[in-house]
């Protein structure tokens, strides 16, 4: 059923549409904390580099490529709920950032101390909110009261997940989701819970080797294809990659490529 979740907040003027008010304070800068990525990445992968995304001082999003996000400092709008993002990237695999899926964190939910404690779980919370701030600034039929991703009521839209409360799918892998369509849907007409579902798939037999595979999300379990089996893929409209100890298949609904290490 469709519910408020967009909370009365003071407006102040925005940019992009984030927060650029005169009022939003800045204490001593958080420290990220970022997950370690699942052990299967990293052993066909290696470490990953990070593509890290948050809300600068001037209220505008602001991101930084680095190899190693640990004890990286950013500073944070402390009058606003704010998204910070990690996404991982293989630059050397040819694997850019926005590919596999982010890890995130919303502040203040996700500070302990001078931290700030980003998660796997957390991730599609980041995305939703970069998300709502697009589809809010391209939506022409904006209602008199922006719904701005910082006006969100985050901790109910988590207990969601935490109750079963939306498609049991979607709890075990958010990723299943269509958060950018969502997102525009929500800007639109209000939250509906009932729009968190799995994304269409269409299922593709494509020549690959055989093996394990694993994609992008954290979350979901691999593939496994024995020799003598054609290997199947559910795919979607957005392009997904997919790694084995073989190789790499970028692949969506219209087409597939698969190379070698």
């Amino acid at each position: 059923m469709k519910t408020r979740f967009f909370v009365p907040a003071l407006i102040c003027s925005l940019t992009l549409p984030l927060i650029s008010c005169d009022e939003a304070g800045f204490n001593s800068p958080y420290v990220l904390s970022l997950p370690r990525p699942p052990g299967a990445w990293i052993s066909l992968l290696g470490q990953p580099h990070w593509r890290i995304e948050w809300v600068n001082e001037g209220g505008e999003k602001q991101q930084k490529n680095v190899y190693s996000a640990e004890n990286m400092e950013i500073a944070l709008p402390q009058t606003w709920a704010t998204a910070v993002s990690a996404w991982p990237y293989w630059p050397e695999k040819g694997i850019a950032p926005g590919i596999f899926r982010p890890a995130g964190a919303i502040f203040p939910y996700d500070v302990s101390g001078n931290r700030i404690y980003l998660s796997w779980r957390a991730g599609p919370d980041a995305v939703f909110y970069w998300e709502l701030a697009l589809a809010d600034r391209q939506d022409a039929t904006s209602s008199a009261v922006p719904r701005l991703p910082h006006y969100f009521n985050w901790p109910r839209f988590r207990e969601l997940f935490k109750t079963g409360a939306i498609n049991e799918n979607i709890c075990r892998d958010p990723w299943l989701a269509d958060w950018r369509s969502i997102a525009e849907r929500t800007v639109k007409t209000g939250f509906d819970r009932r729009r968190i579902e799995p994304e269409p798939v269409v299922e593709m037999n494509i020549a690959v080797p055989s093996g394990v595979w694993y994609c992008g999300s954290p979350f979901a379990a691999p593939l496994t294809f024995p020799e003598n089996e054609m290997p199947v893929f559910p795919l979607r409209k957005s392009i997904e990659i997919w790694v084995s100890a073989k190789g790499i298949l970028r692949c969506n609904q219209d087409a597939w490529l698969f190379s070698a290490w």
